[in-house]
């Protein structure tokens, strides 16, 4: 008896808004907004740029197509990571 095919393999991080505002994230059962103020790579971004992410070892965020990748942890306590932008 052979086994079933495995199926697609589906990430747990899911953009699930693109406002004018910022971008949406659904990331293991918790939202996340991020505001271009604040994360300015995705707002010149492509939906289909910013459509592409992955959750890499459980712990960050990684857009391939932008090369950007963020912590989870930054998302879930943004105080311990101030962003600075030159």
């Amino acid at each position: 008896m052979r086994s079933l095919e495995r199926g697609t393999r589906t990430s747990s991080a899911e953009v699930v808004n693109v406002s004018p505002h910022g971008i949406w994230l659904f990331v293991r059962g918790r939202e996340y907004f991020l505001p271009y103020e604040e994360f300015p790579w995705f707002e010149d971004a492509r939906l289909s740029e910013i459509q592409y992410v992955h959750l890499v070892h459980g712990r960050f965020l990684r857009w391939e197509d932008l090369d950007v990748e963020l912590a989870l942890d930054s998302l879930q306590h943004p105080e311990r990571y101030p962003l600075t932008y030159h």
